[in-house]
């Protein structure tokens, strides 16, 4: 923002530092200046004034105050004297009626009879022009003028030009139209804020002065206007008109209500020196609400903390006194600070400590390394379990997705969770059709995925760990759920994949049982029944392996077989162990032996396995299924399953006699069923 030296030396009797030093001095202090630049016989400084002392530093009067305090200056006060006519009376000139109070905190309003409209002084012309501004006659260089120096934006009304006297502040009507002072032709919507007369708008408030009551080479009669607008409503208003400028550019940063009747009083004496005319009594003024200094109470030891400086009381006070901030002892330690109205930045202790250390001096605070107790925080085992499972399952080659929370109605009718007793929670306000319900299962949404993905890869191997959203027992239940799948016939790869988790998340007794749904189950079950496994550790259920049904594979038109593990999280944790039961290795060599069994179709792996490991006993360190099949080579309703079998000691090397006789007692066992056969 620019201002004028010579302007800001006009406050002072002293003369102030060259520009040169003095924007040294500003930049320590208080606002970097960015450049300096020679104007006529002025030098313009730039200073990048902080958003958040926009309210008091806008103006030229702002940065006079903050100067005053680093240098130790009195303000000259140079305000010319008003004289008002006690013929004349504002209110008996104008109106006002503000319909939108929240928008407009206060109006304030000037009235100056028999003006003579004419070319400002050459002082005035001559700030205006350094600031970047057009001088065009003595009232309107007047009202920008005040606004520069004390940063109230005002705006000068032809009073004859003004509809039955009556000014308005209101919210447009919409559909009406304004051409602004320099001949632009704005369309109003409803939330545009305006200043009208009884008949049409006289002003976009806060931004832009209109045509109608514009100030003419043949005004006599002038109204003063010094308000104070709800900066989001400028704010908002200047965006959607795509139209920026000085008064915006203030309104938008906030204003001292207190302010108006200053800017006016001070705008009605200079335009009673340069433009003749005599001032009515009084204004007219709307401020429904005074806003009163606040006070704070100010803890010298929490100056001292904070700063880590323990600046005297008497040199706190003096700092806060050239601030014009109000200082009142009270009590060992301890002051009252009375905050001016326009310093609207400042309501804590620590917005007073910041101006005190500023002003004393940022570079007298000695540079002192942190003293603080670093405390780990505690062990979130929720977390660490949680990043644990997903680097299990990335290692094992699968992805992670994170989908939505919410299902459609589609969703829904497609999985059959549209019964009851399921607790579908739907969202009153739904974003759109795709979100109107909680999802209570992950498996809906990964099953979507598989849709989307199938045509790009020809195996998808995904997991998910969120939370899904069900109604139960009268209130609303969260649950986390990991849950993963793998496209094609790879249900006992997916049965390994488990056991790796669960095995290397300190998690053993885990077994499997054949999943045995009511009729009514049946109906909703997602689930292949005949290839459909409980997950089980000791004797608590954590979950589901399976095949996911043709139905629902059909309803979303997904090509492949997929096969689905569903484990309630919560549960899982709850069992996990991170103490690792070390067993030492073998040093004796391993064999392995292959066996096939020729069983009937629907017989369970797990029969078979329990019987290789019943027969083999300790000797056996592991059996691997490797292979399935069932095709023309076979008996009607037969299959074959292929094993591979480790035999390993602890104590010794197994010999190819001792291992031919385990092998034997394996297969007499195995065809003991009557309608298993091992093949040789």
């Amino acid at each position: 923002m620019k201002f004028s030296f010579n302007w800001i030396q006009s406050f002072f009797n002293k003369k102030l530092p060259e520009p040169k030093k003095l924007a040294d001095l500003i930049t320590l202090y208080a606002f970097e200046v960015e450049k300096i630049e020679k104007f006529d016989r002025d030098f313009i400084l730039d200073i990048n004034v902080l958003p958040n002392r926009g309210p008091d530093c806008f103006s030229h009067l702002g940065i006079v105050r903050e100067l005053a305090a680093i240098l130790n200056l009195k303000i000259v006060e140079q305000k010319p004297k008003l004289i008002e006519d006690k013929e004349n009376k504002a209110q008996d000139f104008i109106k006002i009626t503000v319909s939108e109070k929240s928008a407009c905190q206060r109006y304030t309003a000037r009235v100056i009879l028999d003006v003579k409209v004419q070319p400002s002084p050459d002082f005035i012309q001559e700030r205006l022009k350094t600031c970047g501004l057009r001088p065009i006659n003595n009232i309107v260089d007047i009202s920008n003028y005040v606004m520069l120096e004390t940063g109230q934006p005002l705006h000068a009304f032809d009073l004859e030009k003004i509809s039955d006297r009556k000014i308005i502040v209101r919210k447009s009507k919409g559909r009406e139209k304004i051409i602004t002072l320099d001949e632009e032709k704005y369309d109003l919507d409803k939330d545009i804020l305006i200043i009208a007369d009884s008949k049409s708008p006289l002003a976009i408030a806060g931004i832009k002065g209109g045509k109608k009551a514009e100030i003419e080479q043949k005004t006599k009669k002038v109204v003063i206007e010094a308000a104070n607008f709800n900066q989001k409503i400028i704010r908002q208003a200047s965006k959607k008109i795509d139209l920026k400028t000085d008064a915006s550019w203030r309104f938008e940063h906030g204003l001292d209500p207190n302010l108006t009747t200053e800017a006016a009083d001070l705008a009605a004496a200079l335009i009673q020196e340069f433009a003749g005319g005599k001032i009515c009594q009084g204004f007219v003024d709307f401020y429904p609400k005074k806003v009163l200094p606040k006070k704070i109470i100010l803890d010298l030891a929490f100056v001292e903390k904070l700063i880590g400086l323990n600046i005297p009381q008497v040199k706190i006070k003096n700092i806060l006194n050239k601030l014009q901030f109000g200082v009142k002892e009270r009590g060992v330690g301890k002051l009252e600070i009375k905050v001016p109205t326009f310093r609207l930045d400042v309501s804590f202790p620590e917005d007073l400590v910041e101006e005190i250390v500023r002003i004393y001096g940022y570079q007298k605070v000695p540079a002192r390394l942190p003293m603080a107790t670093l405390i780990p925080p505690e062990k979130n085992l929720d977390i660490i379990w949680e990043y644990r499972t997903k680097n299990i399952l990335k290692e094992a080659g699968f992805s992670e997705v994170l989908n939505y929370s919410f299902l459609s109605k589609e969703d829904i009718d497609n999985f059959g969770l549209s019964q009851p007793k399921l607790g579908i929670l739907e969202i009153e306000n739904p974003t759109s059709a795709d979100f109107q319900y909680l999802r209570p299962s992950l498996i809906t949404n990964l099953l979507k995925d598989v849709k989307k993905n199938q045509k790009n890869f020809k195996e998808i191997k995904i997991f998910e760990l969120g939370k899904i959203y069900k109604y139960q027992n009268s209130k609303t239940v969260e649950k986390r759920r990991l849950t993963g799948l793998a496209t094609g016939d790879h249900f006992y790869y997916l049965k390994g994949i488990i056991d790796l988790l669960l095995n290397s998340l300190g998690i053993s007794n885990i077994w499997y049982k054949e999943c045995k749904p009511t009729p009514e189950e049946s109906k909703i079950s997602i689930w292949n029944k005949k290839k459909c496994a409980e997950i089980k550790i000791d004797q608590e259920e954590i979950g589901f392996l399976g095949e996911l049904s043709a139905k629902i594979l059909d309803n979303l038109k997904i090509e492949q077989k997929v096969v689905m593990f569903d484990i309630d999280f919560e549960k899982l944790i709850k069992l996990t162990n991170e103490e690792q039961e070390y067993q030492i290795i073998s040093t004796f060599p391993a064999a392995t032996r292959d066996i096939a069994v020729l069983v009937p179709k629907f017989t369970k792996v797990e029969e078979v396995l329990n019987k290789i490991e019943i027969a083999g006993g300790e000797i056996i360190r592991d059996i691997d299924l490797f292979d399935i099949y069932e095709g023309e080579a076979l008996p009607e309703g037969k299959k074959n399953l292929a094993f591979h079998i480790i035999y390993q000691a602890k104590d010794k090397t197994l010999s190819s006699k001792e291992i031919e006789e385990i092998q034997n007692k394996i297969i007499e066992n195995l065809e003991k069923e009557p309608d298993w056969q091992v093949r040789k």
